[in-house]
Parts: C-alpha cells; structure tokens; sequence
C-alpha cells in the first residue's frame, strides 16, 4: 500500500462514512480507515485509530457533514494499536461511550470495554451490524456483516490492497479458516480497515486464499531444495519486492512455517528448518 492516497472523509454509502485514522505506515498504509456507520444523529463509530491528534477534528466535521450531534457507541474490530489506541480521546471528547470488543485475556488494554462475540447484533438507526468470530490475523478478531447493504467491515482480514500481516500473536491457519468462513456469507461490498473499499468481494477473498496456498507451496519448494532459513526463503521468493518490505515478507514466511510445523509438516533444530512429512 506504500504510495497510496485516501481523502480524510469520504462517504461510501448512504450508512457509511470513511474517517482516515492519519497514521500512515509501512503496516497501515494510508492509515487506518474508521467508520461511522448508520443513518441517524448519533451514528456508532467502527474502530477509532491509534489516537493521532489530527484525527478528533476530522471526526467531528464528518459527524458534521452527516448532520450528527454525537456517538452512540464504540464498536472495535480488534485490539491492536491502530484500531484501539483512539478511545481514550474520543471518550474524553463524546463521554464516557460505550465500547464494544472481543475479549483478549491478558492481551487488552485497561480500559472500560464490553464483552461482544461472534454473532453479536449491534444495532443503530439504519444499520444492523453481526460480528462474525475471524481469529488469525489476532485471536480477538471480529468482522462485522452490515445486513442492510450486504456489506463486510472485514478489520485487517481482508486489506483494500496488498495482503494482511500474521504477526507473532496470530495464526496463519486460524486466518485461513477465517477466510474460508467469509466466503459463506452472502457479499456485495468489503469495507477493509486499511485501502480503499472493495467491490469484487467474493473474487477478493479467493485472491487471498490462493496467494497463501501459493506461499505456502512456495515455502515447501524451497525446503526441498535446501534453503533452510528465513531469509533466504525471503529473498527466493519475494524477487519482485524492495528489499525495504523483506521485514514484512520474513513475518509472512514465518506464519506459514509455524503452521507447517503445527501440522506436524516440517520442523526446526539449530536455527534451519528442513521437510518432515512430504503431505
């Protein structure tokens, strides 16, 4: 997502407004998307970014365009930095709001929070979102189906470009089953916490089912032919990327070895890892 540019406020259905977290970065993109989401005067707001100082009065003058007065609630998608780290300036500015997340024992913030889960029903004037429990990008992950449009507020499971992160606390075959869960459900339209919105929902889902499947042979092909560490699994495989996103590559590559060896597929002794099953 590295050059790619978002307007700070952009209205993307009659139900949702864009409000762009301004904190862009090599992980974020142009930053983190947040939404307000409804029809009425008090909309809830989906995820709030990290807390940048630029982003309260961005808030307000969407609110203002939408001829909002306030909150109703606070609806977070997971617990990480740039979707959690807002809600204590938007509680200081709104008051003391709601906030609605998956529980992460041990793992969430000390904050005032509410306990949600999967199949939730948050409902606000004009919009009826569900959660939907999607685990592997973060254990706490929760997608929400926004039944009016058919619409998919997918969180950092599904990226409006590039492919998503499975960072050390995540689990790339909770993320796979993740995806495939998604491909049940009836979509017309992804709204992605990161890049643009996404049009061709079902296609894009496939597109990242397959790409994993394909790193994943990848990986396996590499194995086989005796490279047996990270990087250079990254830099045989990633020959069309900036070495600058190698970084973000090895954590790629590390997901899918973690997998394989939960599997029972490969394993590692002495820093190399090598094919233990060839299934």
């Amino acid at each position: 997502m590295i050059g790619l540019c978002l307007q700070d406020i952009d209205v993307w259905s009659p139900r949702v407004t864009v409000v762009l977290g301004q904190n862009p970065g090599m992980f974020t993109g142009p930053g983190t998307n947040t939404y307000l989401v409804g029809t009425g005067r008090r909309p809830l707001l989906l995820d709030t970014g990290q807390g940048v100082a630029a982003y309260l009065p961005l808030l307000e003058r969407a609110l203002a365009q939408r001829g909002a007065d306030g909150l109703q609630e606070i609806v977070l998608t997971h617990g990480h930095v740039d979707h959690i780290g807002g809600v204590p300036a938007i509680r200081q500015r709104f008051g003391d709001l709601r906030v609605s997340k998956m529980p992460w024992p041990g793992r969430d913030p000390e904050l005032s929070l509410t306990a949600v889960g999967d199949d939730v029903v948050i409902k606000t004037e004009g919009a009826t979102l569900r959660g939907i429990w999607t685990p592997g990008h973060a254990r706490d992950h929760l997608c929400f189906y926004l039944e009016e449009e058919k619409g998919l507020f997918t969180g950092d499971v599904v990226l409006g470009a590039g492919t998503t992160v499975i960072g050390d606390d995540g689990d790339l075959g909770d993320y796979l089953d993740s995806l495939r869960r998604l491909l049940e459900l009836d979509v017309a339209v992804i709204y992605p916490a990161h890049g643009p919105l996404i049009r061709n929902a079902r296609e894009k889902i496939e597109q990242y089912v397959a790409h994993r499947e394909l790193r994943e042979a990848q990986i396996l092909e590499g194995l086989r032919a005796g490279v047996s560490d990270v990087p250079a699994l990254v830099k045989r495989m990633y020959t069309d990327v900036p070495e600058a996103l190698h970084t973000a590559a090895a954590m790629s590559v590390n997901a899918h070895l973690r997998k394989l060896q939960k599997e029972g597929r490969v394993a590692q002794a002495a820093g190399a890892w090598r094919i233990t099953s060839p299934h």
